[in-house]
């Protein structure tokens, strides 16, 4: 199993949504976040400077099976990609165990139902 993190720009985020649906991921959680990245930028709309050094984010959390893995990353890119600075960042980290609190169902068959797949 992996997890995977992404970052993405809030505005693809019913794309990327929609796109990992189209890919039977069933399951993830979101949060918005704020990050600071390298590029450093005011802008200044009726006379008052805003410092937009501080980006607005959603941040992804996907836990999936292995074979899973490379469309559920196929699908962000896909979608999350404008090719401009600031599209983000895919994290994919190993998990070594995972439960179903509802059955107590541990491994690949806690992140999905067998009678479906």
């Amino acid at each position: 199993m992996k997890k995977i993190e992404a970052i993405i720009r809030k505005t693809k985020f019913d794309e990327v949504k929609e796109a990992l649906l189209g890919a039977d991921i069933e399951w993830f959680s979101y949060y918005d976040v704020r990050g600071v990245g390298k590029t450093r930028q005011e802008r200044i709309y009726r006379g008052v400077v805003y410092d937009t050094s501080y980006i607005e984010r959603t941040l992804l959390t996907i836990v999936v099976r292995d074979v899973n893995v490379d469309r559920t990353v196929e699908a962000l890119l896909k979608t999350a990609q404008t090719g401009e600075v600031g599209d983000g960042r895919i994290f994919i980290s190993p998990v070594d165990d995972s439960v179903r609190i509802r059955t107590g169902e541990r491994g690949d068959i806690s992140l999905y139902d067998a009678d479906k797949k």
